[in-house]
């Protein structure tokens, strides 16, 4: 015999779940997307673009100069990002930091 007792489906206990660390801020529930992940997600979908662009034979592409262009557009979205993402944070009157 087991000591286990199945759920019964009932919900005595509605209340939601504590956080996994006592103390710990919960993050707010609109948080909006980070720059990183746009820019990554945006590397990902010009490449895809460009290979499929290649393999169609419609340009011919050097990797090189395709790298290099993508390399420099990525630092500079990451940049302006960040710099956009810290200038709405300084706008937020409780976290007045820098």
């Amino acid at each position: 015999m087991s000591s286990y007792n199945a759920p019964t489906g009932s919900t005595e206990d509605s209340r939601p779940a504590a956080p996994l660390r006592p103390g710990a801020p919960e993050p707010p529930e609109d948080s909006p997307a980070r720059v990183g992940t746009i820019v990554w997600g945006l590397i990902v979908a010009a490449l895809a673009v460009l290979i499929i662009v290649a393999q169609l034979g419609i340009v011919a592409l050097n990797g090189t100069y395709v790298v290099i262009g993508l390399m420099i557009g990525a630092g500079a979205a990451l940049v302006i990002g960040g710099l956009l993402s810290a200038r709405g944070r300084d706008k937020d009157a409780s976290t007045r930091k820098s």
